[in-house]
């Protein structure tokens, strides 16, 4: 019997979700299908747990439900607790596994794919939402020099800093937050933008210099330059989009279903030449 998965969003048509995890299935021999559900906006959990009873073994879960996963999920694993958003979910006889695999997807990226050392970096993360969040801790985990969170509310930056300090890794450098004018005369050597400025082509307040010498530039958005990346790349750093951490993460997702990693770089080159 082939197994069933989903994505679950509203919107949901644009997802590559199902293209990505097809291309995982044929390249891994694994009979199973993926497609991409509409849940109503007030119906989330009814609709997962309709798919669950219906034979489906797991789902992702992705805008903007990643937060009503958590609460629908009977026991998380430790990266979605320090995450509070859930993205893959497994359907079990004892109950519903969260579980978030966006902060391995990007570190995973910027590692394999990208080449970028984190350990002994300084990063700046940019925003304090959940897309910021998530990944904090597999950063804090490559041993990083610094780790700061820069959000137009300081005071939310600070929050979620402080939040997580007491989880971060033992040995990890102590993460920190504030707002965009704390970066004056600070530079960085991987500039990460979990922001939603992008969605709407808006510039960000970064003074000068807060891209260092060799620097690199990563915009969780993918298919199209952002401000974001105009910014970074006139000021002389490489840039990169989040199409890697899409795929990524996937991976993650489908190696914890089916206990297989998928070779991601030729998915990731279709998906580029697709793009293109």
């Amino acid at each position: 019997m082939t197994d069933r998965y989903a994505v679950f969003g509203n919107p949901i048509a644009h997802s590559k979700s199902p293209r990505i995890h097809a291309l995982f299935a044929q390249q891994t021999a694994q009979d199973l299908t993926y497609e991409a559900l509409l849940a109503p906006l007030d119906g989330f959990a009814a609709a997962v747990r309709d798919f669950a009873v219906a034979g489906g073994r797991g789902a992702n879960v992705t805008v903007p439900f990643k937060e009503d996963a958590f609460r629908l999920a009977t026991r998380l694993t430790s990266r979605a607790q320090a995450a509070g958003a859930v993205n893959t979910l497994v359907f079990g006889a004892d109950g519903i596994v969260g579980d978030n695999t966006d902060g391995a997807g990007l570190v995973r990226d910027l590692t394999a794919n990208l080449g970028i050392a984190i350990a002994g970096s300084r990063v700046l993360l940019l925003g304090a939402g959940g897309a910021a969040r998530g990944t904090i801790l597999p950063l804090l985990e490559r041993q990083p020099l610094e780790l700061f969170i820069a959000n137009r509310t300081a005071e939310k930056a600070a929050a979620l800093a402080a939040e997580l300090t007491p989880l971060a890794p033992a040995g990890a450098a102590r993460p920190d937050g504030g707002g965009f004018e704390a970066l004056a005369g600070r530079g960085f050597d991987l500039v990460i933008n979990a922001t939603s400025a992008g969605l709407v082509e808006q510039s960000l307040p970064l003074p000068t210099g807060v891209f260092a010498r060799g620097s690199l530039a990563y915009d969780m958005l993918y298919g199209r330059e952002t401000p974001f990346m105009a910014q970074a790349r006139a000021a002389g750093a490489r840039i990169a989009d989040g199409l890697g951490m899409l795929v990524e993460q996937a991976a993650e997702a489908f190696e914890v279903w089916r206990g297989v990693r998928p070779d991601t770089a030729p998915v990731l080159a279709a998906l580029r030449q697709e793009l293109a």
